[in-house]
């Protein structure tokens, strides 16, 4: 074992060695074979190449060089694509920080049975007035790099559920290609984190109608891994004890305090106020380079060719229109 395996369990050690084809004798060859890759595209800003940072790179792409290098450029292709999303990333950032506050994401304390952690979305929690959607997606993306720096994440991953309940065709028409687009390519296409399970619950018509629309645009092991439930919680319990799950999702736990996580990241800023103005973040139209005791209860209601992630100027206005009309 060497230094930078030093995080990890013994079980989660030979894990890594069976299902990602970690070798400690090879390792620092296997980081350097994905830095030496750099040079082939100078377009790209690589604010980091540490052995450390490469290494949740690999695991993500279970030790396969080029497409670990694949995601590592495309990890900072799209923060240079999206510049004002990455401004002042922290979790005092006021629309994050409202995001975080109720509960996107939520975090469980407890992992599931493989030792993935468990990310929870109330959907219908989204409150317009306050932030955005790229609020949301800033909040998530800051959360996952926070998770990250666990190496035992980087191995067993993360499982997400979502509950619509309550979320309105209102609130639904807001989810337009564009955001939808700038959701798929920041989570599935250049994070270095295994998604072992997105599970959707309690969905109405026409988030299913949604999902059929953007299902083709994602990868086929995405799509292996997204389970739509609907109201039949036995489903979700059969691959998610319900002894580790709020009563929310029919588990044993009580119900979720949205404010756990954020807490977690913001402290002793927690209960600060700040004025916002909720257009701040909206849709990027610029691709540029951009840079926990419970208190009060809420519950929810070259190698790589350049220009991979670019987007299409003459389809924009296409890509801002609602994918559900309330007309």
């Amino acid at each position: 074992m060497t230094h930078l395996q030093a995080g990890l369990s013994p079980e989660t050690l030979e894990k890594a060695r069976l299902e990602l084809n970690e070798n400690p004798d090879t390792l620092h060859q296997d980081i350097q074979e994905v830095r030496d890759m750099v040079i082939t595209r100078p377009d790209i800003g690589f604010l980091r190449t540490d052995d450390a940072f490469i290494l949740r790179f690999l695991r993500a792409r279970k030790f396969n060089h080029f497409e670990a290098f694949r995601l590592l450029a495309q990890y900072f292709e799209y923060r240079q694509q999206n510049l004002d999303m990455f401004k002042n990333f922290k979790a005092t950032d006021p629309g994050i920080k409202q995001g975080l506050k109720d509960g996107f994401p939520g975090v469980l304390s407890n992992l599931d049975h493989f030792g993935r952690k468990i990310l929870v979305l109330f959907a219908a929690n989204w409150d317009q007035s306050r932030y955005t959607l790229v609020d949301i997606l800033r909040a998530i993306l800051l959360s996952l790099e926070a998770m990250i720096e666990d190496p035992e994440l980087q191995v067993n991953g993360f499982v997400l559920i979502i509950d619509w309940s309550n979320f309105t065709f209102k609130q639904a028409s807001k989810l337009t290609p564009s955001m939808l687009r700038l959701a798929i390519e920041g989570l599935q296409d250049s994070f270095p984190a295994r998604f072992g399970g997105i599970h959707f619950v309690n969905q109405p018509w026409y988030i299913h109608a949604l999902y059929t629309v953007i299902r083709p645009f994602l990868k086929e092991k995405t799509r292996k891994r997204i389970f739509l439930h609907g109201n039949n919680l036995n489903s979700l319990h059969q691959l998610i004890h319900p002894e580790i799950l709020p009563s929310e999702f029919g588990g044993m736990l009580p119900p979720y305090d949205m404010g756990t996580w954020a807490r977690t990241l913001l402290d002793h800023e927690y209960d600060d106020e700040s004025e916002y103005n909720v257009e701040s973040y909206s849709m990027p139209t610029k691709e540029v380079e951009k840079d926990l005791s419970p208190k009060a209860m809420k519950r929810s209601q070259s190698v790589v060719d350049p220009g991979v992630l670019k987007h299409n100027d003459k389809n924009e206005e296409e890509n801002l229109q609602p994918l559900l009309s309330l007309d």
